[in-house]
């Protein structure tokens, strides 16, 4: 997805500043969008690192002179593990992923668009309005990125910046590489595949970078705390 938004964003004019752990797929990124045409600088962050992130942030404003969007889109995948068969370093590390990064990058974000204002945007999941869609680290992880959305944008609406979430369901990403899948608790996946099987449709990349646009532009202004479901009618089951 964010790979689809950085084009899709670079596309409208955007100068884009790209971040991932992954050099190689930062590459990539970098050369699709400046393939054609588009403005790009590439970082590579672990955004679970607190220092990296204020680095990225502050990379973004040498680079462009000032922040207007942050998109909050990095994130790793559990193992379905209830909590009672959840292990402390994957914990650990989906929090720090998923939350802690958004955390941190939505902390510095805020102080460079200051009073100039701006628009940060969050990628949820299903599985931070419901209990069936994963296991317990990144259920709460997601849960977690909602009550932060919900929270910044009431206490940063009145200085002009907004921040909303896009609720997304089955989308075709490559999260699942942020596991080894011989490893997946069978016991909490024979649990999902409950949920999983009322799936409607698998969303594309595009699908969710062409609503991202929308949410972090000038004609969504009045639109604030909003959780907007890119489902497929997931959730309408």
């Amino acid at each position: 997805m964010g790979r689809a938004m950085a084009v899709r964003f670079a596309a409208e004019g955007a100068s884009v500043l790209g971040a991932d752990w992954n050099e190689e797929a930062l590459k990539a990124v970098i050369d699709e969008v400046t393939a054609v045409g588009g403005t790009i600088k590439g970082v590579k962050t672990n955004v679970a690192d607190r220092a990296q992130v204020e680095a990225m942030v502050q990379a973004a404003v040498d680079a462009f002179g000032k922040l207007d969007v942050l998109v909050n889109n990095a994130g790793v995948m559990d193992l379905n593990q209830g909590v009672a068969e959840l292990d402390d370093d994957l914990y650990r590390r989906v929090m720090g992923v998923n939350v802690d990064g958004p955390t941190f990058a939505s902390r510095a974000a805020i102080k460079a668009m200051g009073e100039n204002g701006g628009s940060i945007l969050n990628i949820a999941s299903v599985a931070g309005v419901g209990g069936g869609a994963a296991g317990a680290a990144y259920t709460m992880s997601k849960h977690a990125v909602i009550g932060l959305t919900r929270n910044t944008a009431f206490m940063y609406g009145p200085k002009g910046i907004t921040c909303n979430a896009i609720v997304v369901g089955a989308v075709a990403t490559n999260i699942m590489s942020s596991i080894d899948p011989t490893k997946l608790d069978q016991y909490g996946m024979s649990r999902s595949q409950r949920y999983y099987g009322l799936i409607p449709a698998q969303l594309q990349p595009d699908d969710i970078a062409n609503l991202a646009l929308f949410l972090v532009s000038d004609e969504a202004k009045m639109v604030n705390g909003a959780l907007v479901a890119a489902d497929g009618g997931w959730r309408a089951a």
